[in-house]
């Protein structure tokens, strides 16, 4: 009985504080930021709901249900107020932020200046080029003072980003920041991040090559062609030829960074030992013996393993060595979100380039008349609904059949040329155009673009979604004369990296997918 008293005076409140009391704390004086508001409001309805428990026996049958129904509530609510309070995702705020940044030609002062569709304010900060840091270091720059909306009174946001901004401005470019977004551009996402990256990755990257007799039984399979490599998957074969003569190669597997998987799966394809069917069991058999041969393999599971496949039937090679597929860095060119075999991030994109000779075409003498051209065989839905739909435009030249003209000149009297998903996602299509000058329009879902880590995509091609194939003219014919221009100088300067050469040159793709592994490789040299 003395117990029973003393735990119901410890609950003895006063019921009569009103829910309006409590509502005019949490909303109209405290105003405190999105999450403590939350918190208070739940914590105010936890408390109401107490002292209306009160006013009944603390043990009859209703107050017992009650009271673990309240206890749940309340750690809810503190669950809640600690994902609001560490996590940006769940803060809504009531107002959009316009940000300009400019810096002064006179003075090299930075000025940023936002502007609040809540209140229509406008704020302005200036300060000298304090940001000037291309290393990529994270700062802390104190928002509150530009008029943010942020619950937070620090929000952090990258050194290069603000470089960004600067070097835009210098050179004309777009310098606008809508919702903390800045508008690139440039081709790189971050020029002097990554030719200080791939300055570094020159320097000190170094790949071990299983090493192969001449006279093995596979040599046609594990060692480079002695001839100039060809046709659709001739990436394949040139990133192969161009490694091992390249001064990445280390002979000391103590120094290696990466150790690279010479099999070929286009040449396996071909091999009549081995054929389609068999080439599971090959690579399961390959690397048995190199995890009893050598203790490279086995001491990191294969994470500091690749290989370079660009046929198709590449997708499904590794199926019975799922340790390939889940740990070592796949370079391909099926690099579809769909595939299965692809992971994302850990693997890279390898780009379908058909093989060229001599200097590049002289854009400056074509005249590009057809708004948009593609030309390729009916083999997904995805092309299927781009013939019924633009199939009889006079605008957009869709070609299923035989061309009337040359190939090339329709690439290069053609202001965007279509790369459209077929039984692959991957085709020549991009580097095509990228070649001849014609502007990518790339219609395929959830597609790993070749060396997306570092090229700004958006800068020099058109992404549209498969669903937006309807409004494809639209899309298309909304793009002004200047923001054409912007992308067609863009593709210009983007298609050095989408060339082989026999030896390489500095930026090919070669040396983009030897900075892609670069990107991949781990930050710690096992030994073993």
């Amino acid at each position: 009985m003395y117990k029973r008293k003393s735990f119901r005076l410890l609950l003895s409140f006063d019921c009569s504080i009103p829910l309006s009391l409590i509502s005019n704390l949490w909303g109209k004086k405290l105003r405190p930021t999105n999450p403590v508001r939350e918190f208070l409001m739940a914590s105010s309805v936890f408390l109401y709901a107490i002292i209306c428990c009160n006013r009944t026996n603390l043990l009859s049958p209703k107050a017992i249900f009650c009271i673990p129904t309240l206890l749940a509530l309340f750690t809810t609510t503190c669950i809640l107020f600690y994902i609001c309070s560490t996590s940006n995702y769940l803060l809504v705020f009531p107002s959009q932020t316009h940000v300009r940044v400019k810096q002064s030609s006179a003075t090299g002062m930075l000025s940023i200046s936002s502007s609040t569709s809540r209140n229509q304010r406008q704020t302005k900060l200036s300060a000298p080029g304090a940001f000037s840091n291309s290393t990529g270091v994270t700062g802390l720059v104190n928002l509150s003072v530009v008029g943010l909306p942020t619950p937070f009174e620090y929000r952090k946001i990258s050194h290069f980003a603000v470089d960004d901004a600067l070097e835009n401005t210098r050179l004309g470019k777009s310098e606008m920041i809508s919702s903390g977004n800045y508008v690139n551009n440039e081709v790189f996402h971050d020029r002097d991040f990554f030719v200080g990256n791939y300055g570094q990755m020159n320097r000190s990257l170094k790949i071990y090559v299983y090493s192969h007799r001449s006279d093995d039984p596979f040599a046609n399979i594990l060692l480079p062609v002695n001839f100039e490599p060809g046709g659709n998957y001739a990436s394949e074969s040139y990133f192969k030829k161009v490694l091992m003569i390249s001064h990445f190669i280390t002979k000391d597997p103590s120094k290696a960074d990466l150790f690279f998987l010479p099999f070929s799966i286009a040449r396996l394809r071909h091999d009549p030992r081995v054929g389609i069917r068999g080439i599971q069991d090959f690579i399961r058999n390959y690397i048995s013996n190199i995890s009893h041969e050598y203790p490279y393999w086995n001491r990191s599971g294969g994470a500091d393993h690749f290989y370079v496949a660009c046929h198709s039937v590449g997708r499904s090679a590794m199926e019975k060595t799922i340790e390939v597929k889940l740990n070592a860095i796949q370079v391909v060119c099926s690099s579809s979100y769909y595939v299965s075999a692809y992971v994302p991030h850990k693997d890279a994109s390898l780009p379908q380039i058909w093989p060229r000779q001599g200097d590049n075409p002289d854009l400056a003498s074509y005249e590009r008349r057809t708004l948009v051209f593609f030309s390729g065989s009916l083999n997904s839905p995805v092309r299927e609904n781009l013939l019924r739909v633009w199939g009889n435009d006079t605008e957009i030249s869709v070609h299923t059949g035989h061309l009337e003209k040359p190939y090339t000149e329709e690439l290069l009297s053609s202001k965007f040329c279509l790369h459209v998903k077929g039984f692959e996602v991957n085709t020549a299509r991009i580097s095509d155009a990228l070649y001849y000058g014609c502007v990518p329009v790339i219609i395929a879902n959830h597609y790993d673009l070749p060396f997306a880590d570092v090229l700004n995509w958006k800068s020099f091609s058109v992404v549209v979604a498969t669903l937006d194939i309807p409004k494809l003219k639209k899309i298309l014919q909304g793009i002004s004369t200047d923001e054409y221009l912007v992308l067609k100088n863009n593709v210009i300067n983007a298609r050095k990296h989408f060339h082989w050469h026999l030896p390489p040159f500095d930026y090919d793709a070669f040396y983009m997918v030897m900075h892609e592994l670069w990107l991949r490789r781990s930050s710690l040299r096992v030994s073993g």
